[in-house]
């Protein structure tokens, strides 16, 4: 069996400890640069997934417009809250979450009877943690579990005389950066005081089971609650507002409520009013109300239905930080072909193909974190393995005098009679014409120098004879390609018209000469055009005897880029259609061949789109 080389065993020793480093920061916590990609990744896994209808443990009586217009105002007299809670509480449910902060005092015989109304049943009030951040960071090295535990400044709590009466969590969830929650930590700090979440405080109080904190994860009852670093619970959403049942708290208030849907359930008061400002993005929904994100959590703890990621998860993960771009540069290095890159592909769905299902299966493993690991090296690897491709490749091409020392075919005899020709640059306007072989590197590896010196030799040939007859000027070979101007030594009107028919002369020639080639040459070979118009920078350089004259600027990169275009879309020439209106519609394209456009696209390293012109010889 054959050894890998060297820079092959390298790349790979490289790829392991990248992947490596990026898994073990990942065991510790969120990488922010991967976890920005994997909160979009993970609204892709979602919307894959669909919505679905849960589990019917939880019915949400939502504070909404028309509740609001009954009591005359928003937020409700602490009497109306308690009118409803005994409505609620009349029907036999497991136990009422109150997702309001009571945090003032309001009128003294409103709050008492809302205080009778909470010693009736069983209700969980919500208290608040104020952070000094969205998201907070813990000390690296510790080592006790609870120091994971998101940390607040302080709680704002019920006021005493409720939360004398009912028990309470802290409602806070956490987002990413773009305001979708993600987790509902089930655990809070403030100093040395840790307190519940509220989600975790109504499932306790309405199951009538204690909980119990564990090193990695909670239990209620005899249930185990597996949790993500700092005791986070992952929220999957079951799908857009009012996937979870919602009755308006105006029936509760009028006596409309449906049993059936509040007997043996938790229910969720919260408000829904216009203009509350509770609201989240989700996958599902830009503007799910955030008692629907409580009600969601809720039902996670009961069924078990949420998703999950634990340190197990993120070992798994770690696997796959390490293996799959070891995987991808090792494949990369053995076939450096469409079949490698085929294969390639076919590695890369796989595991898109497990990454998703597990993830509709409830088991949240990271996209972005094996992404951010293959990506930067198989890039890297494939950027160097082109490099030294071609330079193999110009190592068998002879160097004649036309690739040791270019100066610009058809300006000789004007270079003559002014030596100091561009010798300060110069902005001035030009037609760019750039004309390339495609699949030259990868022949010019089987067929040996002496074969690529006379290939590229009658290419050059080609090339020269019908720029000199356009009345254009090559500024340089480069390898299998050339760059042409039309424009120097001055530019003139016709420009534009001479180019256009130098690109069609080309490719008309070009078409020829390549059939002209034996079979298993002319099969691996093929040609493209791009041609722009603009204004460019004229120069000269190098120093002594070695000088060339160049030609830089955007309309130089355009033209360069229109080559690409005219390959993506299996056409030999790819004209801007600001050179073919400066032509005119009597120009050689539009009179020979097939011409479709203009059509806007977007090309590499450019941001918004060009008008261009696709031509093709006609069969």
């Amino acid at each position: 069996m054959r050894r890998p080389p060297l820079q092959t065993l390298i790349a790979l020793l490289l790829t392991a400890v990248w992947g490596l480093g990026l898994g073990i920061a990942h065991l510790r916590g969120d990488i922010p640069f991967v976890d920005n990609a994997e909160a979009t990744l993970t609204n892709l896994r979602n919307t894959l997934g669909g919505s679905f209808q849960p589990p019917d443990l939880v019915t949400i009586v939502a504070i909404d417009d028309e509740t609001s217009r009954m009591a005359g105002h928003y937020p409700l007299p602490r009497a109306t809250l308690a009118k409803m809670i005994d409505a609620i509480a009349a029907l036999g449910p497991k136990a009422v979450a109150l997702d309001l902060l009571l945090v003032d005092a309001g009128d003294n015989a409103d709050d008492a009877a809302l205080e009778q109304s909470l010693k009736r049943t069983k209700v969980v009030l919500a208290a608040a943690g104020i952070f000094p951040e969205s998201r907070q960071r813990v000390t690296e090295d510790s080592k006790e579990p609870l120091a994971r535990v998101p940390s607040a400044l302080q709680f704002l709590e019920p006021q005493q005389r409720f939360a004398d009466v009912a028990s309470y969590g802290i409602v806070n969830v956490q987002t990413d950066k773009a305001g979708t929650p993600r987790f509902v930590p089930l655990l809070f700090r403030s100093g040395e005081r840790i307190e519940p979440s509220f989600s975790l405080r109504v499932v306790s109080t309405a199951t009538n089971e204690q909980t119990t904190v564990i090193s990695d994860h909670i239990k209620i009852g005899d249930r185990s609650i597996q949790t993500d670093t700092g005791y986070l619970m992952p929220l999957s959403f079951y799908g857009p507002r009012g996937t979870i049942r919602t009755v308006s708290a105006s029936a509760a208030l009028n006596g409309q409520l449906p049993e059936a849907a509040i007997r043996d359930h938790i229910v969720v008061i919260g408000a829904t009013v216009t203009g509350g400002g509770d609201v989240f993005p989700t996958p599902f929904d830009p503007v799910l109300p955030g008692i629907e994100v409580i009600a969601t959590s809720i039902t996670h703890l009961i069924a078990g239905d949420g998703l999950v990621r634990d340190r197990n998860i993120r070992f798994i993960d770690l696997y796959f930080a390490i293996g799959l771009p070891l995987l991808v540069v090792g494949l990369l290095s053995w076939q450096r072909s469409t079949i490698g890159l085929i294969t390639v592909l076919g590695v890369m769905l796989i595991w898109f193909a497990i990454n998703v299902s597990a993830f509709k299966h409830g088991v949240w493993l990271s996209a972005a974190l094996p992404i951010a690991a293959t990506m930067p090296p198989a890039l890297l690897f494939g950027a160097a393995q082109l490099w030294f491709d071609r330079r193999r490749a110009t190592r068998f091409a002879e160097q004649s005098e036309l690739l040791q020392r270019i100066e610009a075919p058809g300006l000789a005899e004007h270079l003559a009679r002014d030596p100091d020709f561009l010798a300060s640059p110069v902005h001035q306007q030009a037609a760019v014409v750039f004309i390339d072989i495609n699949g030259f590197t990868g022949l010019s590896e089987t067929i040996g120098p002496a074969a690529v010196r006379e290939l590229l030799n009658g290419f050059y040939n080609l090339v020269e004879e019908e720029v000199t007859a356009c009345g254009g000027a090559i500024t340089s070979f480069m390898g299998d390609g050339a760059m042409i101007l039309f424009g120097l030594p001055q530019p003139k009107p016709s420009d534009p018209a001479d180019a256009a028919r130098c690109c069609i002369r080309l490719a008309e020639r070009m078409r020829g000469w390549l059939s002209a080639l034996p079979e298993t040459v002319a099969s691996r070979i093929g040609f493209k055009i791009g041609a722009h118009s603009g204004t460019i920078v004229a120069s000269r350089l190098g120093g002594g005897g070695r000088q060339q004259i160049t030609a830089t600027g955007d309309t130089v990169n355009i033209a360069s880029r229109l080559m690409e275009v005219a390959a993506s879309n299996r056409a030999e020439i790819a004209i801007s259609d600001e050179l073919l209106l400066s032509a005119g519609r009597d120009s050689a394209p539009f009179s020979e061949g097939s011409l479709d456009g203009p059509i806007e696209t977007g090309l590499r390293g450019r941001a918004g789109t060009l008008a261009i012109w696709l031509w093709r010889s006609r069969p």
